[in-house]
This record gives C-alpha cells, structure tokens and sequence, in this order.
C-alpha cells in the first residue's frame, strides 16, 4: 500500500520512524518481536532448505517463481502453486475452529452512532509475515483488540518481497473475530517495485491455463475454505503493467469470486492499479477503477479500500458511482493512516462520517495496533487503556463522548453490534493474553501468556457508566482474575450508586434460567445487584430500561464469592442487555472486581463430552527441557476451546496451553525433578466453562 505514505506527506509520515510506505515494503508486520524458532514446511521451495523445526507459524507464500538468492534466517520462501492441504504439515495448527456467528444491532448507546450505515474494516499486523508464530506465544505483550462490536471486516496486514506475499491469518485472530460475528480477510500484497517489488509475481498470479481458468484463484479461494476464513484483500501494487494485464486481472478476480462466493468468501480490491495496468492510487472510485469493483457483467469485488489520496469532493463523487453501478456507498472504505500518530492523525470526518447526515462511505482504519506500539509501557493495561481511548473516545464512554472532541471515535459514529444470542452465556473478560492464568481466583500459570482465541465475547460498549455521583473508573485489569488471564476491577470513590453497562444480548429466559456471578471487593464493601433489560431503549442514547435484582454484598474476607440470581420471574421474557449496579457500604474508595458473569439454564447442565487419543506427534528433546507437538480427536458435542494441563509429581496441576482446534505446539516443557515421564491431561471447556474428564497423555524423558 503506497501512494500517501510518502514521508514528504505529513499525514502519514513519522517523525520518529521511517514512513509507512517503507515499513509496508521490508516487511509489513515487523513491529511484534517473536521469539519462538521459525516453522518448518513439507517442502522448502527455497535454494537452501531451513534445518527441521518443531514451531509452527502462520502461512505465507509467493503466488510461483521465487526470488533470486537465499532467504535470510527463519525464512521459508513456498510457492502457493505448489501447496496442497495434504503437503502442508502445519495446517492443523493454522486451521480457525470458531464458525462465523451470526451479529444483530442493538439501539446504540450513543445519539448520533448510526446503524445500517458507515462499517469498519481495520488493517491489521499481528506480527512479522514470517515467523508469525500460529497459536500465541509467551507473552503478554501482544494486540490484543476487544472493540470487534465495531469492526465489519478484519485484513490480516502483511507481506514483503523478501519474505512472502500471500498471508494466511493465524487461527487465534480468525476464532476471536469470528466468535465476535467479524470476517477476517488474508492479504495479497505485490509490492511497488522501489521495494522489491517484481512485474512476475503479478503476472504469476493471474496466469490463466489452456481452458482460461486461473489456477491461482482457485488455490486462493482453496487456502480461505482449508484455513477457515472469509476472503482476500488484494493489493497490486506493482507498476509496470498494460492494459491487457489489467485485463487478465480482472478475470483473475472474477475466477476468485466464482471459486469462493459459494462458501461466503469476499474480495477486497485495493486502488492501485487500474484499467490501463498502470498503479496509480485514485483516492476514488472513478472510471479508471470501477471496473474492478463492478463491470458490465456484474460485480467483481465486494468492496474497494479507496487510497489515502481522498478528498471530501472524491469520496462524494465515488459513493454517488457506487450507486449509480448498483451498488451500496458502503462498500467504499475511505482508508484513515493511523499508523504513526493514532488519534492524533488529521481525519476529515465529515467526508466519511459527517454528523447529522447520512454516512458518505465506509471507514479503512491502516495499522490501529498504534495502540500498543506507540507505548513505552507495552503492559497489557496500558495497551487496553490505550485500545479504549481510541475506539471509545477521549471520556472512556461511548454513551458521553467528550465535547469537542478533536478525535472522532468509532464508538461515537458507528453502531455497535453483538453475538450474545442464546444459552448458556458466560464471560470471564478474558481478553485473550496476561500475565498469569487464572483458574477458580488462583494461579495455575506464572508465565505470562498471549492467545486470542481463548479471548472471551467482551462487553461492546466499553464503558457505558450510569451514576449521580462520580463516575468511577472502569477497566480490564491483569493484576487478579477468576479465570484466564484478566477481569474487570471498578474503582473509586461511589458518592452514588454506579451502574456498569455490560452485554448486549438477545437471550430467552425460561423458568430455570439463572444468572451467576463471580465477584470479590475491599477493603469498602459493595452491595451488587444485576440489572437485566427485558425492553430496548426507545432511541439511540436513551437510558436502558433494566430491572434490578439482588446479588448480594461483596468485601471483607474469604476472596472471591458466587452469587446466584434466579431469573424465572422473567420468564417469556428475553433479556436485550446485561448491567451491574453497584453501591458502596462504607467508607472511602471502592475497588470492586467481576471474574465472570454467566446466564444458563439450570437445568440443562450436562459436562462436556471428553477428547481422545490425545498423542505426542514429535518432540525434540534438549537436556532436560523438550518442544512437544500434540495432536487429539476433538469431543463429541459443543466445545469453545480446549486446556492443556500438567500434573506435577506433588498432584498439583499447572495450565501449559490452550486453542479452539485440535492440536498445541509447546515450545518448552521442563522436567520437574527425577520424574520418568511428564504427565498431560486435555480437557474440553463448554461455553459455560464447565471442563471435561481428561485425556492423558506422557512424553516420557
């Protein structure tokens, strides 16, 4: 992605760092250090093959030919022609497990969010194209989002000309955006020829065969069904080109479409190239372009990301085509450059977003793990501090955004949505990384952690906060948790009051549905209560009409408390949103910690069933430490994800890991004490975090 980066720009230029378009071309996602070994593959496609590794990584290839030379270490250079599911011995740890989950729109919490309007895409780098380690690694300081309720559609930023240009995502992003109802597109990225850039791979990507199918189209569309996402982003950026590749281009896009739109994958066309096969970045979807969004036989893209080059007269002219072609303004993202100065950037958002008419287009975030990789304290409170401010707003509420705000946060202009439909529900507010694991408030992990599939479904609206006194302060903590790795810590001084706006939700409530909560105060005790709304509010920004029902007294000793409300009074009813009220009985500041909140019917509580065969594929033992690959059969029934543990000769259990699929890398695994062989138990968690009997496996030293 070029065009605006030029640091000459100073919309887009860093002072501190190099441009955008520079950090695109020597390797899009450099940003996040991984220190795991690189992954191995079936077959090195490179002149030198790498020495066999046991960690593997997320997916990424050339479209055919390979660069000259030698790839530098821990890369792999791989030919996407040459991929087969079968050949490819990383694919069960790169295989996103959580379907698609089906969203709805509440009434926003803010006045002038609007629905059915403006969307979201966001251009993400998780890590570096190569050595993206597949399944989390061993720290806490990774991008962890939990403002999905916003987003429409993910890209899985990445590529280099030294390293790969066909990304993959990794199956942890694709299961919590997933479980969030949020696509998530892989990237191809042909490069500008100032950074490596080569006319081939252009050409290799849209080579047709004898019959005038395009191979590449197929594979593509192959790889999203094989690895569980939804699409492509599609960056040709290599200049250069004719007319007639264009042509072919296009064809080549139209391929994709007819291999992937039967199982609901999408395209996204980058402006960069355009009819005449020149790149030249239009800011607009304009006669030059639009034939790559849409032709005379119909569309070709579902959307277009429109190029930093936009003007408020581009954007209106280029929604105004859109319709003309039939198609919704919408599928325009206007691209906003947050990646060198967040929400300091200069955004015209009354060209995408205006308030008090209707949305003009869509709105392309570029690179908002700003977030954390501006901070000079990466802690994951800090990056969530952070994340919050960005997408909610200077106030920290969506439902008061501050006056004047320079910053138009996504909050303030665009409807959040949910996934909360049915029974059981349960959220820990795992964010899906920490510094310790949590289970039952004790820690069963001292090692800091990073796994965004085991995020759970967060609260949308972070933080929507109802109180006639001060306003206390709201936030995902790390230093305590009832399970995973965080939970949510309210603190301050309660003059009144305070009610907390969790979940959105469409959830029927029976006779036997019941409502449970995890919770711990001090040293001021609290009184609780659970505030279920049986009615939406009457309009956007309105007050949520909950009814209030006890949940007891946190404080004092004794740590964590359960309190159980029934819910049967409202049977018939469905609850639309999920609250806490809490109200200070003593003293001075309140701090006042939720572990988990659930709702289930009582009676239909049945253990989930157990995996199977759980079986140490390879290991690679060093001294008295060894990486273990392990593989199992997943359990019959529902399953959110499963939990790798360790029994220590003492009888104690410690956590190693866990992943929604159905097999674990684990970089170290250390002999404790004389012991003959390490023993492994694998238990399936249900979406109400009720645990399974055990499979067991040893690795014996």
């Amino acid at each position: 992605m070029s065009g605006t980066g030029d640091a000459a720009d100073p919309r887009t230029a860093d002072p501190s760092g190099p441009a955008r378009r520079t950090v695109l071309a020597l390797g899009a996602g450099a940003a996040t250090a991984v220190l795991l070994p690189a992954a191995g593959a079936a077959r090195a496609a490179s002149p030198a093959a790498p020495e066999p590794r046991l960690a593997p990584y997320a997916s990424y290839w050339f479209p055919d030919a390979l660069p000259e030379g030698a790839p530098g270490p821990g890369i792999v250079w791989r030919s996407l022609k040459d991929w087969t599911p079968q050949s490819d011995p990383d694919l069960v740890h790169n295989t996103a497990s959580v379907p698609l989950a089906p969203r709805f729109t509440p009434v926003p919490a803010n006045r002038d969010a609007r629905a059915g309007q403006a969307r979201i895409v966001s251009l993400v780098s998780f890590g570096p194209t190569s050595r993206n380690p597949s399944q989390g690694q061993a720290t806490a300081d990774s991008y962890a989002p939990t403002h999905w309720a916003y987003l429409d559609e993910l890209v899985f930023w990445g590529g280099s000309a030294d390293e790969g240009l066909v990304l993959a995502p990794n199956a942890p992003v694709v299961d919590a955006a997933h479980r969030n109802g949020v696509r998530v597109l892989g990237n191809v990225f042909l490069p500008p020829v100032a950074y490596g850039g080569d006319l081939r791979w252009t050409r290799d990507l849209v080579r047709s065969d004898a019959h005038g199918r395009f191979p590449l189209a197929e594979k593509l569309a192959e790889v999203a069904r094989t690895h569980g996402f939804d699409g492509w982003f599609v960056n040709a950026e290599t200049d250069g080109g004719d007319s007639g590749l264009a042509t072919r281009m296009r064809g080549f896009l139209r391929a994709l479409r007819a291999a992937g739109e039967p199982h609901g994958l999408r395209i996204t066309w980058y402006d960069a190239m355009n009819s005449t096969g020149a790149v030249g970045w239009r800011g607009a979807l304009d006669e030059l372009n639009q034939e790559f969004f849409e032709d005379r036989t119909g569309r070709v893209a579902d959307s277009v990301f429109v190029d930093f080059r936009w003007t408020p007269g581009s954007l209106a002219s280029s929604a105004a085509l859109a319709e003309r072609l039939g198609r919704s303004r919408h599928e325009l993202w206007a691209a906003v450059d947050v990646e060198s100065r967040g929400w300091d950037s200069e955004v015209r958002w009354d060209a995408i977003v205006p308030r008090g008419r209707d949305h003009v287009v869509s709105l392309g975030f570029y690179r908002p793990e700003w977030t954390r990789n501006h901070l000079a304290d990466r802690s994951p409170g800090a990056f969530h501090r952070a994340d919050d401010r960005f997408w909610t707003g200077e106030s920290l509420d969506p439902s008061r955004p501050a006056p004047d705000a320079v910053w138009r946060a996504p909050a303030t202009a665009v409807a959040d949505r949910s996934t909360v439909t049915g029974l059981p529900f349960a959220c820990s507010f795992n964010t899906g990384h920490g510094l310790c694991w949590y289970e039952g408030g004790a820690v069963a992990s001292e090692e800091p952690w990073s796994h965004l599939g085991l995020q759970d479904r967060l609260p949308g609206r972070q933080w929507v906060v109802d109180t006639d006194g001060e306003r206390p302060d709201v936030r995902l903590d790390f230093a305590d948790a009832w399970r995973g790795g965080s939970s949510l810590l309210v603190t301050g001084a309660l003059t009144a009051p305070a009610a907390v706006g969790l979940h959105s939700t469409r959830l029927p409530l029976n006779r036997s549905a019941v409502a449970e909560l995890v919770h711990t105060a001090g040293p001021v005790a609290v009184e609780v209560e659970l505030g279920v709304a049986v009615r939406e509010p009457a309009a956007p920004g309105a007050p949520v009409p909950y009814t209030w029902l006890r949940a007891g007294t946190a404080g004092g000793p004794g740590g964590w408390r359960t309190s159980r409300v029934p819910l049967g009074a409202l049977a018939g009813e469905t609850a639309y949103a999920l609250a806490v009220r809490i109200t200070a009985r003593g003293k001075g500041p309140v701090s006042w910690r939720l572990g988990a909140l659930s709702v289930r019917d009582a009676a239909a509580v049945r253990r989930p069933a157990a995996p199977s065969r759980l079986t140490v594929d390879a290991s690679a033992r060093r001294g008295a430490e060894a990486e273990l690959r392990l593989s199992w059969l997943r359990a019959a029934g529902p399953v959110r994800h499963y939990e790798l543990h360790r029994l220590l000769p003492d009888g104690t259990r410690r956590f190693l890991a866990g992943t929604c699929g159905t097999a674990l890398y684990l970089p170290r695994l250390a002999r404790a004490g004389r012991e003959r062989a390490a023993a492994l138990e694998l238990r399936a968690v249900d979406e109400a975090y009720a645990a399974s009997a055990p499979a067991r496996a040893g690795f014996a030293w």
